[in-house]
């Protein structure tokens, strides 16, 4: 048994053509799995094949449907979905056995032999998961939407995998740049292909308010209306958001809305002058300068305005969190961002929400159940790591997102043409080279709930412009929350990411060809 990661192979791009048309090493994947014993022939996906799924059991239906959407259009097989009895072909299995049980709620097992591959989890979560496995366990062609030469061949043997931490996400920034739903869908896609469970939607900043609220339409209809560089901006309708929501939960993700405040306001300062101090709305705005807005925090009004936005964003997200920013409220004096926090808070969890906010949050007396999301880098200041620490401490959890690690916006090195570098440039070791239990010194490892890779877009307007900063370096923070830690190796994971290039060309995903990584030649 070892963990995936550790065996051997022909460095990419070198192996000959008879290495090439062997099956994939079992768990030579990204997330490392957690354990993987190698064995036997392997199973083979032929014109035969069948999904065999449970009589009645929808879940399993589902993911098997999935499965067979991805594997239909480049094997030309017709992979009927049955809940017919029969041996052999592909077997998905909800169920709630010992074995299954003790990898929790989004652990798995793939067994595959010479008659059958069966995918098995407690749950359906855990069942999709399984699924991306197995994706990279095929030829990187299955992804093709055409037919496509095989064989089809995944290796022999057994894999046991659960996650490390159970909050694993990356946050798409809608506000400086606005991305419409197939955009956002497509992201979406990408995050469940490496296990990721959370999207955290960054909805509201001084360029754009993107959720439509009954109460207060011009958030939407004129604090919407503009973005970065003056664009025509965007929104997301109530339905179009509950889309987004019901398809992030098919994906095995729970989707975090966030609204911004007090500060990077703007949009929602513009769009109702009575939320400003000095009833005043100042003109839309369309730079990417920060910390020159606030809601006004000594005005009643700001609560109801707080109170109905949280209200019906909270009815629309099934998901237990609602995170309220808090970062870089720079025009907001301490003691009051201590007291705007403090009557906000209640707001959430009043509507049965969880507390989430960036990490300003510590210094603002968190209520129990919040989570604070680290951002700072390495010049971050001591005090204020150890005001987060000390949060940590008396029991808020945290999860982590240092800007020079995790942010997926900033520029690889001095001529990588998109993204910011205010935190320094960060390749794809740097963000990957990371303990998340370690990462924040004095903070208990048990307050680390995960960890997330923000996509901020003041630079970001295209879906080809998401992909080129998120790849190749979103898989790394997948695998930090995933992986155990004893799995952890660049040498190692550099080679399992450079396989992965194939794989993203038959998806349509630029990237970044970073020269720490031994890419396949094209």
């Amino acid at each position: 048994m070892a963990a995936a990661g550790t065996s051997s192979s022909a460095t990419a791009g070198s192996a000959p053509a008879a290495a090439r048309t062997a099956p994939v090493p079992l768990g030579r994947v990204v997330p490392a799995p957690l354990a993987v014993e190698p064995g036997g022939p392997g199973f083979e996906i032929t014109a035969k094949t069948r999904i065999r799924v449970g009589s009645g059991n929808a879940d399993e239906r589902r993911v098997g449907e999935y499965l067979a959407d991805i594997l239909r259009p480049s094997t030309g097989y017709r992979l009927p979905v049955t809940d017919r009895d029969g041996e052999g072909g592909i077997r998905l299995r909800i169920s709630a056995e010992p074995a299954n049980k003790v990898l929790g709620n989004e652990g798995y097992r793939v067994i595959s032999a010479r008659d059958s591959l069966t995918i098995t989890s407690w749950t359906s979560t855990g069942l999709f998961h399984g699924v991306q496995t197995v994706r990279q366990q095929l030829p990187a062609a299955v992804e093709r939407r055409t037919p496509q030469r095989g064989p089809w061949r995944i290796a022999g043997g057994t894999i046991r995998d659960m996650p490390r931490y159970a909050y694993r996400g990356s946050m798409l920034d809608v506000s400086r740049h606005f991305f419409p739903v197939a955009h956002v869908k497509r992201y979406i896609d990408q995050l469940a292909l490496y296990k990721m469970n959370k999207l955290h939607l960054h909805l509201s900043d001084d360029q754009g308010w993107r959720i439509a609220i009954d109460s207060w339409p011009r958030l939407a209809t004129y604090g919407g209306s503009t973005q970065v560089g003056g664009g025509p901006g965007g929104y997301y309708t109530k339905d179009q958001y509950k889309d987004i929501v019901a398809y992030a939960a098919s994906r095995g993700l729970q989707v975090i809305p966030e609204i911004d405040m007090p500060g990077h306001t703007n949009a929602a300062l513009a769009s109702y002058a009575e939320l400003n101090c000095d009833g005043v709305a100042p003109p839309l705005y369309t730079g990417i300068e920060v910390g020159f807005s606030s809601l006004c925090v000594g005005k009643d009004v700001t609560y109801d305005f707080v109170d109905d936005v949280v209200r019906e964003l909270a009815a629309l997200t099934p998901g237990g969190s609602v995170h309220i920013g808090g970062d870089e409220a720079h025009s907001t004096s301490h003691e009051d961002f201590v007291t705007f926090m403090g009557r906000v808070q209640p707001l959430v969890t009043k509507y049965g929400k969880s507390v989430m906010g960036w990490h300003q949050l510590a210094g603002a007396h968190p209520v129990p159940g919040a989570v604070a999301q680290y951002w700072g880098y390495d010049r971050t200041g001591q005090a204020e790591r150890d005001r987060v620490v000390n949060a940590a401490r008396n029991g808020t959890k945290l999860v982590l997102s240092p800007a020079d690690r995790s942010y997926l916006d900033h520029k690889y090195d001095k001529d990588t043409p998109l993204g910011l570098s205010w935190a320094g440039y960060v390749e794809v070791q740097r963000s990957y080279d990371w303990d998340p239990g370690t990462y924040l010194e004095g903070a208990p490892a048990d307050a680390v709930i995960g960890v997330e890779a923000p996509l901020w877009t003041e630079t970001l307007s295209t879906p080809a412009q998401l992909d080129y900063m998120a790849f190749p370096r979103l898989p790394g923070i997948a695998e930090l929350g995933w992986s155990p830690a004893a799995a952890h190796d660049w040498g190692g994971y550099r080679t399992r990411l450079a396989e992965q290039a194939p794989r993203w060309d038959a998806l349509g995903i630029g990237y970044y060809r970073s020269p720490q990584v031994p890419w396949p030649s094209r």
